[in-house]
This record gives structure tokens, C-alpha cells and sequence, in this order.
């Protein structure tokens, strides 16, 4: 049997790998779950004004996000909440959410995932919705290979 030995990782501001997500949504990843044995993943996101993901459902996975620049109206199952800079969401496995950034300057998060290994659905992602108008059966079926599923639009500032 193998044993994993987690190594110590120290990265500077910009270090970590960068990927693209939707139009205005760079992610850098300080650790994936290939760093920490699927435990986790942790990374930043910068969030284009009134941008945001579309409404799914991670099936397995945590999500937790940490406002660091920004107001962000967040939709978890029913509810909408907004948050402010240093708010924080708990986006449970199983309930659908979305997360909308309400200003006109980019926003920022500090996200969470656990099991790791979200890395991958952005390295699919990325390419697929970074150039025009992004196909949804194509953006669909990304979502249902990594144990998600998209349900609806983004939200709206309204």
C-alpha cells in the first residue's frame, strides 16, 4: 500500500496555476486536488462586473466562496443573499446555486472545493466558453461529466 505524504506548498501573490473560466472569470489555483490528494481544491476568482456562473448543482462537491473585492448576490436553493466584502457562503453538495458579482469593477473570491478536483472541469470549461457565444448542449454535457449539472441562466442584477 501507498502513502501519501502531503508536501508543504508556499506560493507568492501571483504564483499557482491560472485558468480560464466564462468570459471575465480567471481562476488561479493555489492548490488542486492533484496537490492534496483529492482532499480539496483553493483558489481565487476574479469575477467580471455583473458576471457570474450559471445556476447548477454540484452532485458530490462542496463549495464554499469568501468575498475579497466586491458585492455579491448569492442564490442558494430558494434563497438570494447579499454579500460584501468578507462575506462568506457555504454552498452545500445537492443544492442548486449561483453567484452574481452586483458592481461595475471586477470582483474577486477566495473558493473552496471539497473533494478536490474541480481543476479539471475549468480545464474543460475554459476553452468551451471562452470564445463568443458558448454552446449549451456542449457547456451541458462539460457540467455532466464532472458530477454536476447546469439548471438555469446566471442570476440578474434585477
Amino acid at each position: 500500500m501507498q502513502t501519501y505524504i502531503s508536501q508543504p506548498t508556499v506560493l507568492g501573490a501571483d504564483d499557482g496555476v491560472r485558468l480560464e473560466s466564462g468570459p471575465g472569470r480567471d481562476l488561479v489555483f493555489k492548490l488542486t486536488g492533484d496537490d492534496t490528494n483529492g482532499a480539496l481544491d483553493y483558489f481565487t476568482c476574479e469575477v467580471a462586473p455583473k458576471g457570474g456562473p450559471p445556476l447548477h448543482v454540484h452532485h458530490t462537491q462542496e463549495e464554499t466562496i469568501h468575498v475579497l473585492k466586491g458585492q455579491f448576490r448569492v442564490r442558494i436553493g430558494e434563497q438570494c443573499f447579499e454579500l460584501d466584502e468578507g462575506g462568506f457562503a457555504r454552498l452545500p453538495s445537492r443544492i442548486p446555486h449561483a453567484f452574481l458579482n452586483l458592481t461595475d469593477e471586477p470582483g474577486e473570491l477566495i473558493v473552496v472545493f471539497t473533494p478536490g478536483g474541480g481543476h479539471r472541469f475549468f480545464q474543460e470549461l475554459g476553452p468551451a466558453t471562452r470564445n463568443g457565444t458558448p454552446d449549451h448542449t456542449e457547456v451541458a454535457a462539460i457540467f455532466d461529466r464532472h458530477d454536476m449539472s447546469l439548471l438555469g441562466p446566471p442570476l440578474s442584477a434585477d
